[in-house]
């Protein structure tokens, strides 16, 4: 069963420990907006990357089909937004 976390436009701790992400349904992007997704449950752009920076567009859902539809992380599940503004729903397990 998926899990969701909504946020707007900031950086954020969506889980901590291991899971699945799931997705990435992205509702407003606007200027030059980024994302970057790493596998740690703290603010460290020294962690693994699951998702190198990109930039989403508005009214776009990015579903992830890696092994078991999802792409499993170990640490945590942390997001990193760039630029202006984005918000965005995270689905994970």
């Amino acid at each position: 069963m998926a899990l969701y976390f909504h946020n707007n436009n900031a950086d954020a701790q969506v889980k901590v420990g291991g899971g699945k992400l799931k997705g990435i349904f992205v509702s407003t992007a606007a200027g030059s907006p980024t994302l970057t997704v790493y596998d740690t449950a703290t603010a460290s752009t020294g962690d693994p990357v699951i998702l190198a920076v990109f930039t989403p567009a508005a009214n776009t859902m990015y579903l992830l089909s890696g092994d078991d539809g999802g792409i499993y992380f170990s640490r945590g599940l942390w997001i990193d937004k760039g630029g202006t503004t984005v918000n965005c729903t995270i689905f994970y397990e």
